[in-house]
């Protein structure tokens, strides 16, 4: 939790125990239901909060905003932006039912009001979204192809409605198709720890 705290020292205090929550939850439902590999399960607040929170340091969602977070898995980077957003909509999908259990159960148990989870496939999503995040799902030429329907019109935020995604290692290949309007942001510009070296955060304007 230092970690959280070390980059983000504006957490309210209701934010910070919704954080601190997290670690004895996620421990509990992963050794029922495995979300989180064995091995990352102890890094969670390196490996999948914070590398989560990267997307709130690159943008402050405004009051209103509507997120859809696709291909949640155990509800990142869904959960963290949620709580870090707390007037800010969420959506977390995922085609995995056991997944969407343990988000649920999370988002329950730290009283998280602004977020839904539901189980669904990308294809099958019918809603309009100011913005879809996803951590590492597909390749981007293929999210786009599905989450394209999904961005709505309404413009309310810093930054033009669209697609942000995690992602580690060579994106060169799947952002060519965008080169004119991607934008690829490095993690280790953001964060000192050696484990995000090689990550990235690419914003893609619809």
């Amino acid at each position: 939790m230092d970690i959280i705290n070390k980059y983000f020292q504006e957490l309210t205090d209701r934010q910070r125990q919704q954080f601190e929550a997290l670690d004895a939850l996620y421990h509990d439902w992963n050794s029922k239901i495995n979300v989180i590999s064995r091995k990352d399960i102890d890094a969670l607040y390196l490996h999948h909060v914070l590398h989560s929170l990267a997307i709130a340091n690159a943008i402050r969602f405004r009051p209103g905003t509507k997120v859809l977070d696709f291909g949640t898995g155990g509800g990142f980077p869904g959960i963290p932006l949620a709580i870090m957003f707390p007037e800010v909509k969420f959506k977390m999908i995922d085609g995995t039912g056991k997944k969407i259990r343990v988000v649920n159960e999370v988002a329950n148990a730290i009283e998280l009001k602004n977020c839904v989870a539901e189980q669904l496939r990308g294809e099958e999503e019918k809603g309009k979204f100011d913005f879809i995040v996803s951590r590492a799902v597909m390749l981007l030429p293929d999210l786009v192809k599905i989450c394209k329907k999904n961005v709505g019109k309404e413009q309310r935020n810093s930054m033009p409605n669209g697609i942000f995604c995690l992602k580690g290692g060579n994106v060169e290949e799947e952002t060519r198709p965008f080169k004119n309007i991607v934008e690829v942001m490095e993690l280790d510009t953001m964060f000192e720890e050696d484990w995000f070296n090689g990550k990235h955060l690419i914003y893609l304007p619809i």
